[in-house]
């Protein structure tokens, strides 16, 4: 409910510029993220996940009514980055959850059904947030967006059960990292270079405005036209993270990940060339494509790469590097695009995304992979 409008309330309400925006986006998020290696690597240390998940998940739901009191950018800036630390402390832990209860012949499947369900939610949130905004503006709809994240911890707490059993790892955090295998280390470089050129989708939400998205409307509802095309592309996001974990688990993983690569490449051309509003929401949907394609398949991957006991440190370290380079992925952005144009700031996205793909297809011989 909250991500979709995040954007227009923090350039219209609190009239922040595209450059300070991409700051709040790249700083929370990579700022956050040295804490995904940190609960990732502690988690195998104590051979015990769930203690992270619910912590994790409690913060973030403690966070989201505070960005309801926010006066300025600086404050939502905090706000958001309360919220982060959230996420950085319960995904590696919650991804090792996933990966010890399948088997590695479904485990893209595993990985896959996770982010359909999950994508659900940010379906079914924005269009709550359209059909909530012109009755309780942006801050009602960020207090109500805490009920159901109340109700997910209470349901976390009660029902998920983990596999028990790992080996506790008895290494330090440095040699913890370095005992993982080497074509994990080459992974890690390729997914680097990729989310180095993967801004933030608050990006795709100010071209699509430039395109005439919103054009006539009011602040509000303009944020509701936003809130829609969130969960148009996350409906696309949902459909394909299934049948491509399943296609993972028949043809490997790498195939299937760098085609995610290369369909965001994609969509940076198709919205730096577009020119209309249709142009957009068709980019919307490919955008929602590419995450459908390559979340949960590079889960997988990680877990086929990494021996059980350094699971949650590989997950974790994967998503701090790759959290990290979305600061400068983002800030980069922002400055090209005030800079320059946007469409440089979309090329910028594309050249990067490509080279990754490349790499993906042609730097890694792993078997089953």
């Amino acid at each position: 409910m909250i991500f979709p409008i995040f954007a227009p309330f923090i350039t219209e309400s609190l009239g922040a510029s595209a450059a300070a925006l991409g700051l709040i986006e790249g700083l929370a998020e990579s700022a956050a993220s040295l804490f995904r290696v940190v609960s990732g690597w502690w988690s195998d240390k104590l051979g015990r996940r769930k203690p992270f998940a619910v912590a994790g998940y409690s913060l973030s739901t403690a966070a989201k009514p505070a960005l309801a009191a926010v006066t300025s950018w600086p404050q939502a800036l905090a706000v958001r980055f309360t919220d982060r630390v959230g996420k950085g402390v319960r995904t590696a832990p919650r991804d090792v959850i996933i990966s010890e209860s399948a088997k590695q012949s479904v485990r893209g499947k595993a990985f896959g059904l996770h982010r359909t369900l999950d994508t659900l939610g940010a379906v079914l949130g924005p269009v709550l947030a359209f059909l909530l905004l012109p009755i309780f503006g942006y801050r009602g709809v960020f207090l109500i967006a805490a009920l159901p994240a109340v109700v997910a911890v209470i349901v976390l707490i009660i029902f998920v059960r983990e596999i028990r059993g790992t080996k506790r790892i008895r290494v330090s955090f440095i040699s913890g990292v370095k005992s993982i295998e080497p074509e994990f280390r080459i992974y890690l470089a390729i997914s680097t270079i990729f989310a180095l050129g993967n801004f933030s989708w608050a990006f795709l939400v100010l071209r699509a405005n430039n395109l005439g998205i919103a054009t006539g409307l009011t602040p509000l509802k303009a944020a509701g036209v936003v809130a829609l095309l969130y969960a148009f592309s996350n409906l696309i996001y949902a459909i394909a993270s299934t049948p491509s974990g399943i296609i993972s688990d028949r043809v490997g993983r790498r195939p299937v990940l760098s085609l995610g690569y290369g369909v965001f490449g994609i969509t940076c051309v198709g919205f730096a060339l577009a020119s209309t509003t249709w142009h957009a929401i068709i980019l919307f949907a490919t955008y929602g494509l590419f995450r459908g394609i390559t979340d949960g398949v590079q889960k997988a991957y990680i877990s086929d790469l990494v021996v059980p006991k350094l699971r949650g440190t590989a997950m974790g370290t994967f998503d701090s590097v790759v959290g990290i380079a979305a600061f400068p992925a983002s800030f980069i952005a922002g400055i090209i695009w005030s800079a320059v144009s946007p469409h440089a700031a979309f090329a910028y996205g594309a050249v990067l995304s490509f080279t990754a793909a490349l790499f993906m297809m042609t730097a890694l011989r792993k078997s089953n992979s």
